[in-house]
Order: structure tokens, then sequence, then C-alpha cells
């Protein structure tokens, strides 16, 4: 006997449709009985909902989602990429602009890299972008101490296993010796935890730089540490292939929700 699925959509995504948390922490919000439907507080994320239905967060009515946006953000050394941090140290999101609404971060890259990082409002654009399928390559420049040939690199491009774990091929390219170090750029489509560094230190090198250059068509190009940019609606919609009419402007009467700073 076929039963027909619940109308609606998981209400964990609803959250994060409407920028207010990413989905595993709108579970979180739910089961700390701080989530409302029609007036009833839930503790369970496994309950659909529709537009008919009204839903709360901390006493705040949900509102019609904001359009999927993306911004290009310029990583600095020494932030970690979450949003709280177990050792106290200063995230991205305590660095962001004041203005910027709730956002989450596509990928991530560690304390001690830099570079090109994704901000979104939308939780379906950041689980696209992250995953495997998708295959956008993602390029870094790399600094390693020693003095390397381009035949050190061979293992990298042919895919190489490490602690149990099995990287893909990367491109390498070779590109100067300064001094004690040399400079790599590497391209690669997974962007496993601390990949490069330890492909590096598996052929004998150490990283001490790690700059992302790129995500996929997306450019860091001269966006400074800390900056922030806003990509077009249109290059959006063209590089995801998103619905046109969802990326108009923000609705300027709904609040923007806003980030939690650290005090």
């Amino acid at each position: 006997m076929n039963t027909k699925p619940p109308a609606g959509d998981r209400i964990a995504k609803v959250i994060a449709r409407a920028g207010i948390a990413s989905r595993r922490e709108a579970e979180r919000l739910i089961e700390a009985g701080r989530v409302t439907v029609n007036g009833k507080v839930i503790n369970r994320a496994a309950l659909n909902v529709t537009p008919k239905d009204k839903v709360t967060v901390d006493g705040r009515e949900l509102g019609e989602p904001d359009p999927p946006r993306l911004w290009l953000y310029h990583k600095p050394t020494g932030l970690v990429t979450t949003t709280r941090d177990e050792q106290g140290r200063t995230t991205i999101f305590d660095e962001l602009p004041e203005d910027l609404p709730r956002v989450m971060s596509v990928g991530r890259l560690d304390l001690n890299s830099e570079g090109l990082l994704l901000l979104t409002n939308d939780g379906g654009i950041k689980r696209k972008l992250e995953l495997p399928a998708t295959g956008w390559v993602r390029k870094y420049r790399v600094r390693v101490k020693g003095r390397p040939t381009d035949d050190t690199f061979g293992p990298l491009r042919k895919g190489l296993t490490v602690d149990g774990e099995n990287f893909q091929p990367m491109t390498v390219t070779l590109d100067r010796q300064q001094g004690a170090n040399a400079w790599a750029t590497v391209a690669i489509r997974e962007g496993k935890n601390r990949e490069i560094r330890r492909a590096m230190e598996a052929v004998g090198l150490s990283v001490n730089r790690l700059i992302r250059t790129s995500y996929g068509p997306f450019q860091l190009g001269q966006l400074k540490p800390g900056e922030v940019q806003e990509i077009r609606p249109r290059i959006l919609r063209d590089q995801l292939g998103l619905d046109t009419e969802s990326l108009q402007k923000p609705n300027p009467s709904r609040p923007i929700p806003k980030r939690k700073r650290r005090r």
C-alpha cells in the first residue's frame, strides 16, 4: 500500500532557508525547545511544515525566506571557520561586517589558512557547493619549506593515501624558489580536512603558508583580508542555475536576522 508523503518541508530546512541558522543548528534549537509550530513547542526535527503553519524561533515568527545570496570573503589567518569555538578562539563570524545578515560558510579553511571563503544565507546553496559531485576546482597558492623539484610532486599528481584516507590526484605546478621556501600552485576538487598540508607532508614538505585563490568560477582577485563582496544576482543565477525570480532583492520590510557576536 502506497502512503502519500507528508506535505511541506522538514522544519529544520524551513528554518535554515529563512536565514536563522544552518540545518544542524536548527535541529539543536528544536531540541532545546526554542521552536514552536502553531503555538506549540516542538522537540523533534522529524516534522514537516507548510506555508500555512506558523513557525517561531525564540518567539519570533519566521517570514518568507530571503532570496539566495552568496558572498566572497577574504579569510585572514588566525580565525576559525565555525560559529563558536570550544577553545574560545576568534571565529570568522566575530569579525564579519555588522550589516551582513546571518550567513553560513561553504566548507572551511583551517586556522592558519587564508584566502577565498564563500558565504551564503541559503542552506541549499551551501550543500550544493560542498558536494563532491559539483566538481568545482579549488585553487591554492602554497608556500613550502624546502627545495622541491617538479618530480617531488609526482605522488600528489597520481593520488596518494595518507593515514588510510585516499586523496584524489591534484594538479600541482612548481612556481618558484624563494630562499629556503618554494611556491607552488595546487588545484583540488574535494577539499578534505587539511588535505594539501597532509599531502605535502607525505612527500617531505612542510606548508608554512596556504592561500585559496579560487573556488570554482569565483576568484579572490584583489579582495583584501577581512573584506566581503557580494556576488551579483545575474552571476549567481548563471553559475548555479537558480531561478531568476528567486534572486530579486531582499524584502526591505523583513527584518534581517543578525549574527550574534561574542562579547
